[in-house]
């Protein structure tokens, strides 16, 4: 417990300067995927950790329901996730362990989660009269809680999407307002509107929740009624679901 606690305290001081970090370097530590999916019917999945530098790592990781900011102890989740702490040496694996405790979850639609993955590097040596700035890089990734009765697919679920054009928040341009029938989770990295002879681009991606709404302010565009739509979602492999839609009106 007070190993815990003291990595707690040390995640809360090197995160900013991870953040701050970010452009510049990248975590030893990888996940192999881009999101996880929780089939509620299985007994545990599996996730695959490699340490891809030169160097151990000591790594902490646990899952949150969505509040990036919360302290660990505090992030409460119907899933233990084994080993929570443990030391990756170079070039190595470590398999993670998620196990679902039966805590009851909506049964008509998915729920999602955040995978947490903190890499401590080894602590750097001083050399006299240089400073340093030791790093901790924090990997956060989707985890998709989904019952087994749903209807349809994921891959189904992208060309289901409605899409309007309602007017930006405080009345700067236009968004697209999207909703979500289906009962997945929608991801998308990029939608672009064809209108009045234009072409508008959203990359900054986002998601919609399953029999939810979500509203997207597309840059530059304004005076727009009606149009094609071309999007790409993202698949729970973390690959590309192209295709097409009409803006209703």
């Amino acid at each position: 417990m007070l190993m815990k606690r003291r990595l707690n305290c040390r995640w809360q001081t090197v995160l900013l300067a991870a953040v701050m970090a970010a452009g510049a370097a990248h975590a030893s530590v990888t996940i192999g995927g881009t999101r996880v999916v929780y089939p509620l019917d299985q007994r545990e999945v599996t996730v695959k950790l490699t340490n891809d530098s030169r160097n151990p790592s000591l790594v902490q990781v646990w899952l949150d329901s969505g509040d990036s900011n919360a302290k660990i102890d505090d992030s409460k989740t119907p899933f233990v996730i084994t080993p929570p702490i443990f030391r990756m040496n170079a070039g190595r694996s470590q398999t993670l362990r998620i196990i679902y405790s039966g805590d009851a979850l909506p049964q008509d639609r998915e729920s999602v989660f955040w995978l947490n993955v903190l890499d401590i590097p080894p602590k750097a040596v001083p050399k006299p009269d240089v400073n340093t700035l030791q790093l901790a890089y924090r990997t956060r990734i989707k985890l998709f809680a989904r019952p087994p009765t749903l209807p349809d697919t994921p891959d189904d679920a992208p060309r289901q999407i409605e899409w309007k054009v309602v007017p930006a928040d405080e009345g700067k341009g236009q968004a697209l307002l999207l909703s979500n029938p289906t009962a997945y989770h929608v991801s998308f990295s990029k939608i672009t509107v064809t209108a009045n002879g234009h072409r508008y681009e959203y990359d900054a991606g986002g998601m919609v929740v399953p029999h939810g709404r979500e509203t997207f302010a597309i840059p530059k565009m304004e005076g727009v009624q009606s149009g094609q739509i071309h999007y790409i979602a993202i698949n729970d492999f973390g690959g590309a679901i192209e295709g097409d839609a009409v803006i209703s009106p």
